[in-house]
């Protein structure tokens, strides 16, 4: 059991360190960084277990998926030689939704100021277009308009009688977040922020210009796939589909009659989504089931292990494409597809995407980031990555609001009593 960290009164990024929590169905990741004093990021402590206790991306054993969570964030620890307090996660569970909301103020001839703005994004103006079962996760402003001129980056500075903004709601159901939320309290660690998976994984991969132009991110986890689209730089649409490489092990062990961890020792060497030429001579030795504790190893061609992971691997992209085209966002997300987790490093899984989804499509890594392993470099990692990325961008707007609070007013009180008013009146 993982000893209770010392309760610190100083917020969380004040120190300069952050942890991120990649909590998935087939492993369990922990990155510590801390910022340096060039302003940029630098790893320190990295954890990764095998994980257990979930299902799609779902808690289903919480003593079980504790105990590897407690390993994971120890063994982070112990390598940073620092002990951590707060972390940001992944969100997969809770069946997540996804919606478009428009939401208007009354701003009578008012100049736009932050307090406006506030007043806009405020939840209580928009909860009631909120299930009351589901909490709300994410609400990303996808552009501002000012008496209904569409198309606002950023509205302060103008004036209008009318405020509106278009909302991407990310929501989940409350249930599974208090379920996730009791497991890392069980860990004593809080909760410095929540992020979906697939948004995570968008932000460890995606090039500025990609989500300029319009791309679509796949991330394929074990026990889940997950969708991002953006368009316009903006995050307008999300998914997560309880199918993932889990489902091919699976496959695989059935198909060739072998225990689960040989299935997923033959995908990782042998597997592949598209047949070539040679399959039918390569011959691949298959460990049987047997309740002896004898094995003898039988051979089987290679051309038969592709037969049972192309159908699989092609039901995933295809049900991918249903969804966009049923939410609307087929087009809308450009001719670019992005692949990352681990399950999209099966060859010809890009080429297999391509075409089903008919976009130009590239396998995402993370970006290089100080002090990140090479172990940990990969697309298994994006949603970590990404996670991380998120924190230390808090870490530097809070900070930085922090700075603007410590400076002192040259106009003294009658100066903050004339802001507090205008804001407000």
């Amino acid at each position: 059991m993982k000893k209770k960290a010392k309760s610190s009164a100083q917020p969380w990024w004040r120190s300069g360190v952050v942890a991120a929590l990649d909590i998935g169905t087939t492993k369990i990741c922990c990155l510590i960084g801390r910022l340096t004093t060039s302003n940029t990021l630098r790893i320190i402590g990295v954890g990764h277990q095998s994980s257990n206790g979930l299902k799609s991306g779902t808690l289903v054993d919480l003593e079980a998926a504790e105990e590897r969570i407690c390993a994971t964030v120890d063994a982070a620890e112990r390598m940073a030689g620092e002990r951590i307090r707060h972390v940001i996660i992944n969100v997969s569970a809770g069946q997540p939704r996804s919606q478009l909301i428009s939401h208007e103020v009354a701003i009578p001839g008012k100049e736009i100021g932050d307090a406006e703005i506030r007043r806009l994004l405020d939840p209580a103006g928009y909860a009631a277009s909120i299930s009351t079962d589901h909490e709300i996760l994410h609400a990303i402003p996808v552009g501002y308009s000012v008496d209904g001129a569409r198309g606002v980056r950023d509205p302060r500075g103008m004036f209008g009688e009318r405020l509106g903004v278009n909302l991407h709601i990310v929501t989940v159901a409350a249930g599974a977040m208090r379920n996730l939320a009791n497991c890392i309290g069980r860990c004593h660690l809080e909760i410095a922020g929540k992020v979906l998976s697939p948004y995570a994984a968008a932000i460890g991969t995606l090039v500025d210009e990609e989500k300029n132009l319009g791309v679509t991110l796949i991330d394929m986890g074990g026990g889940t796939t997950s969708v991002a689209v953006y368009f316009d730089s903006q995050l307008v649409h999300t998914e997560i589909l309880p199918v993932g490489g889990n489902h091919v092990t699976r496959d695989i062990a059935r198909g060739l009659s072998t225990p689960i961890p040989q299935a997923e020792r033959i995908k990782t060497l042998y597997g592949s989504c598209q047949p070539s030429q040679s399959d039918s001579r390569q011959m691949i030795e298959v460990p049987p089931i047997t309740d002896d504790g004898m094995v003898e190893l039988g051979t089987v061609p290679r051309e038969l292990l592709v037969r049972i992971i192309f159908p699989r691997m092609e039901e995933i992209f295809e049900m991918v494409r249903t969804r966009l085209e049923d939410a609307g966002f087929d087009k809308v997300a450009g001719r670019r597809a992005v692949l990352t987790g681990g399950a999209c490093q099966l060859p010809g899984a890009v080429d297999l995407a391509g075409a089903i989804l008919q976009k130009r499509v590239r396998i995402g890594r993370p970006r290089r980031i100080e002090g990140l392993p090479e172990v940990a470099a990969g697309p298994g990692f994006a949603v970590c990555i990404g996670l991380l990325d998120h924190a230390m961008t808090q870490t530097k707007e809070n900070l930085a609001q922090d700075a603007v609070k410590l400076e002192p007013s040259s106009a003294g009180s009658w100066s903050r009593l004339g802001q507090w008013l205008r804001e407000n009146f």
